[in-house]
């Protein structure tokens, strides 16, 4: 019976021993701190940045900032004469003579062809009066222009200013790069304010860009280019300055960014 007993109280010793080193097992691990990792370890995604993946492009970075290029200034079709502009002395050009003795810059001819073609196509009847002026020629108008205005009650002091706003300075004249002509209506051939409403007019001043062509002294800009309005006077420029120049309503002094300073 003792005997019994004994292994009665050692079985139920050694169940509670095992049980107590299982609790304080669980217990342990329970308490046990995170091991810690060094940042060399970290998993990729624990790390958050505040910065856009860089295969992802942000708004800024499709946002073009780059300007469109300066007008060459020095292009033959660009070139700025006007009252504070002068044409160099030793400036030459070689001129195509068309059928009724005008004569244009060679250059700017096949356009200017084009252009008088598409107009009569269209059934009117356009009519170079102008064309390019030696230098002679261009003082020649002026100094006549002087005396008229004197004879009409001008002083010798106001009259070749004035006369300046309606005749170019001999030096000063589109006319005489050869980029520049006065086109009329058969129809009607003063150069006055009138021409506008002429059926050539019209169609040159909605058409004109296309052959590289643009309407020079506009009504609103005779303070930008110093002469008075004349819708007759069309300079060549060529064809991509012309498209710019009309969607923007440019003159040339304002695209080439030469505007007098008051």
């Amino acid at each position: 019976m003792q005997i019994v007993f004994f292994q009665r109280n050692f079985r139920r010793l050694f169940l509670c021993c095992l049980t107590c080193l299982l609790v304080g097992s669980l217990a342990a691990c329970a308490g046990a701190p995170e091991p810690t990792v060094s940042s060399s370890q970290q998993p990729a995604a624990s790390t958050h940045s505040t910065q856009p993946p860089s295969t992802v492009p942000t708004e800024a970075s499709t946002v073009s900032t780059t300007q469109p290029p300066a007008p060459d200034r020095s292009a033959w079709n660009l070139r700025l004469v006007n009252p504070w502009n002068y044409l160099p002395e030793d400036f030459e050009i070689t001129l195509t003579y068309l059928s009724n003795g005008q004569a244009v810059d060679e250059r700017c001819y096949p356009d200017l062809q084009d252009m008088m073609d598409a107009c009569r196509a269209a059934g009117l009847s356009p009519i170079i009066c102008s064309s390019f002026r030696t230098q002679d020629d261009q003082e020649y108008l002026y100094n006549n222009k002087i005396n008229r205005l004197i004879a009409q009650g001008y002083s010798e002091e106001e009259a070749p200013s004035e006369a300046a706003k309606v005749v170019a300075v001999p030096g000063t004249s589109e006319h005489q790069l050869g980029l520049a002509l006065d086109i009329v209506d058969e129809s009607y051939q003063l150069l006055n304010e009138e021409q506008e409403d002429t059926a050539v007019q019209k169609w040159l001043m909605e058409h004109s860009w296309e052959y590289g062509f643009i309407l020079r002294y506009p009504s609103d800009k005779s303070e930008i280019t110093g002469i008075i309005y004349e819708p007759w006077h069309y300079r060549y420029v060529g064809k991509e300055a012309a498209k710019e120049m009309k969607a923007s309503g440019q003159c040339l002094e304002e695209y080439l960014g030469d505007v007098p300073t008051k």
